[in-house]
């Protein structure tokens, strides 16, 4: 795919979406044409689909989907732990700042809103950390699934808690059930 493929007529990155089969059920991988911006499951409660632009096959996809594919498809063989993409999620400064320490929790382990609030320095702010972790854009990428409640709890996820609970014991190493439809 050439550069002209994911631009408008006045060179500013397009952005479009593509659809991939997973385990937990189709991803909605979004594409500014450089960087992956979101990632979302199919019931995800605050997906934007007036944001995505035009779906594109995954063959006429910006490489970075494709990219993004072939890295998901190593996590759900467990076979990868971490994503190594070039992302733009749109954020406030809060926001970004929480998704970065997501990204910091290491694969099969979990953090509490509490435990991420201490570490931005906003001890009080675990409610904050809540709202900003419900708002990430980039599922699984952004691994808000590995924030748990402060009395270890599972906890709200956009795509459900029986996804939620899938991911976590897919990176515990145990086999996860298949979803019912």
């Amino acid at each position: 795919m050439t550069e002209t493929d994911t631009t408008d007529t006045t060179g500013t990155p397009q952005t479009t979406h593509t659809l991939l089969d997973s385990p937990l059920g189709p991803l909605t991988l979004v594409a500014d044409g450089v960087a992956l911006t979101g990632l979302h499951l199919a019931e995800h409660r605050h997906a934007s689909p007036d944001h995505w632009g035009p779906r594109r096959a995954r063959e006429q996809a910006p490489a970075v989907v494709a990219e993004a594919a072939v890295q998901l498809e190593a996590y759900f063989a467990g076979e990868r732990g971490d994503f190594t993409l070039p992302l733009a999620p749109s954020g406030t400064a809060f926001q970004q700042a929480v998704w970065a320490r997501l990204r910091e929790i290491p694969h099969g382990e979990t953090r509490t809103y509490g435990a991420i609030a201490a570490a931005l320095d906003r001890p009080g702010a675990s409610r904050a950390v809540g709202l900003a972790v419900g708002r990430n854009p980039l599922s699984i990428i952004v691994p808000c699934h590995r924030v748990i409640g402060a009395d270890g709890s599972l906890t709200g996820y956009g795509g459900g808690l029986e996804r939620k609970e899938r991911l976590l014991a897919l990176e515990r190493g145990e086999a996860p059930l298949p979803l019912d439809g």
